[in-house]
């Protein structure tokens, strides 16, 4: 994800015609920024639309405005370095840089400050006249847009890979759990082929729900410990309210569980599903209530099914 690094009001204000500064000390003047190149590492330059992995500090005085490593736990920003058509962007030396290159960009408050609104109130206090923002830039590494797609794409593929072999060994755990589970309160579920346990309070009428098909469910998820931690029905719980949650079948819109289970329903239904962790959040938990490897519990009603022809490609939406 790209994030921003400097403050909205620095990059908001740092749209410049020039910096007021001195051009000495080895700095160069490019688009309304005054820049230095403190490592020049041989290699290609940054190019337009390129991936940059880089680390940030920007100050004001002795005050942090922004620092890359504090605020993505020590990794790296990443940014996709976009064509500079205004003046006074600090973005503008990318072009200049390379793997491994590091400089030092300053921009005068003194310019941001007479660009600024005349009613503009509530300045921080760093910005005042004879002051500068100085950035110090490191570049970690440059990728093309393509080649950053393959790797986030062999990325995803293997956080995949990992979450099913850990699936798999949690499995039978949680299976174990949940037996127990239907003994002790004299539950009798189905099972699926997935391991996802169900039982049917209200059949309901019509055919069974079927992919690609759009819903809208009453629900209330709880803890195998009884915990309700999201709802719909109860307003005390969640923050939905009491719409009914819609959503098309069969389209990853949902848990694994719950996408699984309302295709096993039909209009009118009311059921409890019973989800292995596999097929709720696995490893990776969902907030406080719900940890890692939580087995779920979602007692749902399906109060309407409706089938949804698609757009065809192209088509223009309504007018309004």
């Amino acid at each position: 994800m790209i994030k921003r690094i400097i403050p909205i009001a620095i990059l908001g204000a740092a749209l410049i015609s020039n910096t007021g500064c001195k051009n000495d000390g080895g700095f160069k003047k490019l688009k309304g920024i005054e820049y230095k190149i403190v490592k020049d590492v041989p290699g290609k330059k940054i190019q337009v639309g390129d991936i940059v992995e880089f680390n940030i500090v920007a100050k004001a005085d002795t005050m942090v405005l922004g620092d890359s490593r504090k605020q993505q736990g020590g990794k790296p920003a990443v940014m996709r370095v976009e064509e500079t058509k205004n003046s006074g962007q600090w973005q503008v030396v990318f072009t200049k840089l390379a793997v491994g290159d590091s400089a030092i960009v300053e921009i005068s408050c003194d310019t941001m400050l007479k660009n600024m609104p005349p009613n503009q109130q509530q300045l921080p206090p760093w910005l005042k006249k004879g002051n500068k923002i100085v950035i110090n830039l490191s570049i970690v590494s440059v990728k093309s847009m393509d080649d950053y797609k393959k790797e986030m794409e062999a990325k995803q593929e293997q956080e995949k890979a990992d979450a099913k072999a850990a699936g798999e060994k949690q499995m039978p755990v949680d299976d174990q759990q949940l037996q127990a589970y239907f003994a002790k309160n004299n539950i009798k579920a189905q099972k699926t082929a997935s391991g996802l346990y169900y039982t049917i309070q209200r059949p309901g009428s019509g055919p069974d729900v079927a992919k690609g098909q759009t819903v809208s469910m009453k629900y209330t998820g709880k803890t195998l410990a009884g915990k309700a931690f999201d709802s719909n029905v109860d307003t005390s719980i969640g923050h939905h309210g009491t719409t009914p949650l819609t959503f098309k079948v069969g389209q990853g819109q949902m848990i694994p569980g719950v996408d699984e289970g309302v295709g096993l329903l039909k209009k009118g239904s009311k059921a409890t599903l019973y989800l292995p962790s596999p097929l709720a959040y696995g490893t990776r938990g969902a907030g406080p209530d719900v940890g890692p490897n939580s087995i779920l519990i979602f007692d749902v009603e399906i109060t309407d099914v409706k089938t949804v022809a698609d757009k065809p490609m192209g088509e223009a939406p309504p007018q309004q």
